[in-house]
């Protein structure tokens, strides 16, 4: 688990660095440079989801624990 959730981050700061990457370079081509930004955009925050969405399931699942402060204190 520790492994996905390490993967999932690696790919939302990595979208991330694309969307910067898009925004930096400008449009070329007659494109707007927008579109390609989006696009990274709106991967990272599909993958946030999905990150987010696999947590619940892991700890539904009872791969996880959690570890917090206990209740009643």
């Amino acid at each position: 688990m520790k492994y996905l959730v390490l993967a999932g981050f690696v790919a939302i700061i990595g979208s991330l660095g694309a969307a910067l990457f898009f925004m930096m370079r400008g449009g070329r081509d007659g494109r707007p440079k927008t579109s390609h930004m989006a696009r990274a955009l709106a991967l990272r925050v599909g993958i946030s989801i999905v990150l987010f969405i696999c947590i619940l399931l892991a700890w539904k699942f009872g791969y996880i624990q959690p570890t917090g402060i206990p209740v009643g204190k």
